[in-house]
């Protein structure tokens, strides 16, 4: 289908350079094998609350994509539902918001049953809510008789209904879905690997990581959120010990509010980890922008700024040979980041050497008290296998325990 392209951008925008913006737009429409036939920015000094461009900007726009043959048009922000159909009853053509549009991309990339089930719970959500707002000019009526509802409901109600149906439906099935993997997660903790979850913005190079670390073949494009459903692997460090390597789906900025509620469940991997490879595309103009966008989705999962996390800078190739002598300075001084082309190899032995380094904390023993009620926290010590002696007192138990300081801040976080 041929498409254009439409960033809207006000002064107060942020620190996005405008044609960054576009580009990824554009990149987000051609990861739905959408001919991309025209892109712009527009400027806007005010948004309109009818149309969001003023009268004479929406006729100029409008002549340009008749020109151009496009059936879609995709306005990277968002839209207000009559600001939608505004729009789309003057131009006569569809259009997508950013929230529609990177809905539809998830839709497509979706391949587990679990994945499929969160992107159709986004959906759904996104649908009820614009549905309230803006199908309220309705006035049909459904009949009085059958089962869907009795006399003088309206259609916008029932619709309603059977949207809050379908919801609780898959909210049930994803309810069963992560209750299976949170047994997996305690089947995994009963044997003591640690866990190391691959995070970044969409397209930095995770995935090429993954397979590098795992030997697997996992897909990798170069092509926005090229892969959406989590991969967990084993992996050898090189002190010998195994761990576990979670590779997540891409983050990106304004992800729509309804993924991240709805993918949450998937990305619990992350509040579990012991260590995070925040993987930046070191050689984009704006690998700082999309940095900011991935600590403050992690922030949004409840991931705090005291979680452990190396800072994997990738595609050093793609450096010209001073940004790329600079930046391995910079890595240099500092443990918390490596330097890497996940594509050539360049830089991943010493990673890992780093990500061994950071998990071998060291261990202390102690005694710890428990009261005889206080079974959680007792079986989450015997559960990973950190308790080398027990007694009873005459108020609970006295446990002799040997743990990181990892282990004692995830124990004492339970409460």
């Amino acid at each position: 289908m041929r498409a254009v392209v439409l960033h809207p951008v006000r002064s107060k925008d942020g620190p996005r350079a405008p044609q960054d913006a576009l580009d990824e737009a554009v990149s987000l429409a051609r990861a739905l094998d959408l001919d991309v036939v025209g892109a712009e920015v527009v400027p806007l000094a005010k948004a309109r609350a009818g149309y969001l461009f003023g009268k004479g900007k929406v006729e100029e726009l409008g002549e340009r994509i008749a020109e151009r043959e496009a059936g879609l048009v995709i306005v990277d922000g968002a839209l207000s539902p009559v600001q939608q159909r505004n729009l789309e009853k003057l131009w006569k053509i569809k259009i997508l918001d950013r929230t529609g549009l990177i809905l539809e991309i998830f839709g497509d990339r979706a391949q587990t049953r679990e994945g499929v089930l969160q992107v159709e719970l986004a959906h759904l959500s996104y649908q009820k809510s614009r549905l309230v707002r803006s199908w309220t000019h309705l006035e049909r009526q459904r009949g009085g008789f059958g089962f869907l509802g009795g006399p003088g409901e309206t259609q916008i109600e029932a619709d309603r209904r059977a949207l809050d149906e379908r919801i609780h439906r898959i909210k049930e099935q994803l309810r069963r879905v992560v209750r299976t993997r949170g047994e997996h997660r305690r089947a995994r903790q009963r044997v003591p690997y640690p866990i190391i979850a691959l995070v970044g913005y969409t397209n930095a190079g995770k995935s090429t990581l993954f397979n590098r670390l795992t030997g697997s073949a996992v897909l990798a494009k170069d092509m926005l959120f090229a892969t959406l459903d989590p991969t967990m692997r084993a992996i050898a460090l090189p002190d010998g010990r195994r761990a576990i390597l979670s590779d997540t789906v891409g983050f990106i900025s304004a992800l729509p509010t309804q993924l991240v509620a709805a993918f949450r469940a998937t990305l619990e991997e992350v509040l579990e980890a012991d260590l995070i490879l925040h993987v930046r595309d070191i050689a984009h103009a704006e690998t700082e922008v999309q940095a900011q966008s991935v600590r403050a989705t992690l922030e949004d999962l409840g991931v705090g700024a005291e979680a452990p996390v190396i800072e994997v800078w990738n595609k050093v190739d793609l450096l010209d040979p001073e940004s790329a002598e600079t930046a391995r300075a910079v890595a240099a001084r500092s443990p918390e980041v490596a330097v890497i082309s996940a594509l050539s190899g360049a830089g991943v032995e010493a990673l890992m050497v780093a990500v061994a380094e950071a998990l071998a904390e060291p261990a202390t023993e102690e005694t710890v008290h428990l009261a005889f009620d206080d079974g959680r926290r007792r079986a989450w010590l015997f559960d990973r296998k950190l308790v080398r002696a027990e007694h009873s007192t005459d108020d609970g138990y006295d446990l002799d325990v040997r743990w990181t300081e990892r282990d004692r801040n995830k124990w004492l976080a339970l409460g």
